[in-house]
């Protein structure tokens, strides 16, 4: 507790998970409706990869069969899928100010050391980005939004997943 009155924060509790997952069910049933799309997040990423490489290197960014069909049109960025992830990220800081939560912390770091926690922290990050890539979605895209529409790659990938969350777990157990 707090001894310091004028400190101290008054910390809102997180929603029941039951409420929680009707209202993400909610939200993606209206994000259907409104754009016609599910829910995704790594469709931005490599938006900005298309964008930053068609600035950097133009001729090559164009060339390229992946990136290039991004570009063909313009600009890649003013996309739904750029715009939902802008708002998602917005939504998660108002609600966190809102609920008294938000704070920068960095998890795992006193058991570890900070810097070996970082380097796990990107490690992992960049493998869940390029594993999204290979499943051609992220645990939103494919996961959420393919399981909605009842797609079978959803739910093999979903399995998968979880197995490759629970063996790395037991290999990098406490980074």
């Amino acid at each position: 507790m707090d001894r310091h009155p004028a400190t101290a924060r008054h910390i809102k509790p997180f929603w029941h998970p039951l409420v929680a997952g009707i209202a993400l069910g909610l939200v993606l049933l209206l994000t259907f409706v409104l754009t016609g799309h599910g829910l995704g997040a790594t469709g931005a990423t490599t938006r900005m990869t298309a964008y930053l490489g068609w600035q950097a290197l133009p001729a090559a960014t164009h060339a390229n069969g992946y990136l290039g069909p991004m570009i063909a049109q313009g600009n890649p960025l003013p996309s739904w899928i750029s715009w939902q992830v802008l708002g998602v990220a917005c939504g998660a800081l108002l609600a966190a100010a809102l609920a008294g939560r938000f704070r920068l912390q960095l998890d795992g770091a006193a058991s570890v050391g900070r810097g070996r926690r970082l380097l796990a922290a990107l490690a992992g990050g960049i493998c869940a980005g390029f594993g999204a890539r290979v499943a051609a979605g992220c645990t939103s895209g494919l996961g959420l939004s393919g399981a909605a529409t009842l797609a079978l790659s959803a739910f093999v990938f979903l399995a998968a997943f979880f197995l490759a969350g629970i063996v790395a777990h037991r290999l990098v157990k406490g980074v």
